[in-house]
């Protein structure tokens, strides 16, 4: 794959000698290269734009490999532009020039400044100094963004051809405390399956039960249910599954130094148990199941 800033891939998906089973872990929301040329054009430092990423996740996972399961990791920001949104889920306020009359201008993503080209950081402080042109958005779509879903969506075709079935674990980070006063503290796991809609409920039942018995607290769907992944990928009535795990930065890092913290190599057992526990599922089973009933 060309490289996006001049040297760096802009993702890659590592691959097991040989696979344990059939299930993908996936980290659209880690990368930390920034080209100059958006930094050029933000009035918010490095520093700030950092506070957007799931800082760490991609290393949290990376030994699934040799496990046995595929990582798949984006390098590139997701404040320069985020995989796990709509192609065209942008701001008209943004951009210089006519969006495409098919651009999704008007979802609750879009209002709050996080469309596929993000208005705001983390932390909700405006990224841009001024508006950038409609060609620059489309460019980083058609350089960026469709690459990354081509290669995912071969990813998980491939393993459902080979399988029968597939799941796909998007894994994010979330902020310890969020941005509202009002909001109740934090679990240090949110699960995320758009409501039972995007796996099975034995997938997030497993999830779940095997956190909570490494210790964690564990909370479903709020406020996290999953992003544009989840919901696209996810269709358990033809056998592909899709679950978001949001785990709390706190658990394994220092959020102010961004450092990882003591923890960090006990998260990184943790997912392995977790990636175990559901290699364990008779996928094939309820392949068959799931035929039936239907």
């Amino acid at each position: 794959m060309a490289a996006f800033d001049g040297q760096s891939p802009a993702f890659e998906i590592l691959e097991p000698r040989v696979w344990r089973a059939p299930i993908i872990f996936n980290s659209p929301h880690s990368g930390s290269v920034y080209p100059d040329s958006f930094l050029q054009t933000t009035r918010i430092d490095l520093e700030a734009l950092r506070r957007s990423e799931d800082s760490f996740m991609d290393e949290l996972i990376r030994g699934l490999v040799d496990r046995g399961f595929p990582v798949m990791q984006a390098h590139f920001p997701r404040c320069y532009i985020d995989v796990n949104r709509e192609p065209y889920e942008l701001d008209p306020r943004m951009f210089v020039g006519r969006l495409p009359s098919f651009a999704n201008t008007r979802s609750m993503r879009v209002a709050g400044g996080l469309g596929t080209i993000p208005r705001v950081a983390a932390d909700g402080q405006e990224i841009y100094r001024e508006r950038i042109s409609v060609d620059d958005a489309i460019s980083r779509i058609e350089a960026l963004y469709k690459p990354y879903h081509r290669a995912l969506r071969k990813l998980v075709t491939r393993t459902f051809e080979t399988f029968g079935t597939v799941i796909v674990v998007d894994c994010h980070s979330m902020p310890s405390v969020g941005l509202s006063r009002d909001e109740p503290r934090r679990p240090d796991v949110v699960i995320g399956d758009r409501y039972g809609t995007s796996c099975m409920a034995l997938v997030s039942d497993i999830v779940e039960q095997t956190l909570i018995g490494r210790g964690y607290s564990v909370g479903r769907n709020r406020p996290y249910a999953g992003g544009f992944i989840t919901e696209h990928y996810g269709n358990p009535a033809h056998g592909a599954h899709a679950v978001q795990v949001e785990l709390n930065r706190a658990i394994y890092m220092d959020e102010r130094r961004r450092e990882r913290s003591e923890r960090f190599s006990d998260v990184i057992d943790d997912f392995a148990l977790l990636a175990e526990a559901l290699a364990e599922v008779p996928w094939g089973d309820l392949g068959t199941m799931q035929a039936a009933a239907e």
